[in-house]
């Protein structure tokens, strides 16, 4: 698995085409497609141990000024809106600076920047996968905050 790509922005109907990035990426698209996102419980599921797992979260989206930069080192997130929509930032790493130290346990370090930055609008269906090294903002609010639910499939790199 490439350990530094960009982030990537797509429909979950197009995933297989990124079964190319490995086993794991096509073992975490399996998950999404088979399983029943719509009615299943919030919660952590295993898919390979701590090799790929899947977290299932409802919330409420937040304003972009309320916006926590974060960014991994050991996994990889598929992040994918099952109801609702959300806007997610991005930036480039080295135009940011540490505010949170890294923490291992937890895989994330929060950063800020003072550069103007990137939005995607997810919609239902879609998704973005966000390497390490890849700073982004999740659970941001299109327009207004609403609430959601998605999932983000962690790949162990």
């Amino acid at each position: 698995i490439p350990k530094e790509k960009t982030m990537i922005f797509d429909r979950l109907n197009n995933s297989k085409q990124y079964f190319i990035l490995g086993e794991k990426f096509k073992k975490a698209f399996d998950f999404l497609i088979n399983t029943d996102l719509k009615n299943i419980k919030e919660g952590k599921y295993e898919i390979a141990g701590n090799e790929i797992y899947a977290n299932i979260q409802g919330l409420t989206t937040k304003q972009k000024s309320e916006k926590k930069w974060e960014v991994h080192k050991d996994y990889i997130d598929i992040q994918y809106v099952i109801k609702g929509k959300e806007a997610m930032g991005y930036g480039i790493l080295e135009d940011f600076e540490e505010i949170i130290p890294y923490d291992k346990k937890r895989d994330v370090a929060f950063l800020d920047t003072k550069k103007e930055y990137n939005y995607v609008n997810v919609m239902e269906g879609e998704f973005v996968i966000f390497y390490p090294n890849d700073v982004h903002a999740p659970m941001l609010s299109v327009t207004n905050a609403q609430n959601i639910k998605k999932v983000i499939v962690k790949i162990k790199v």
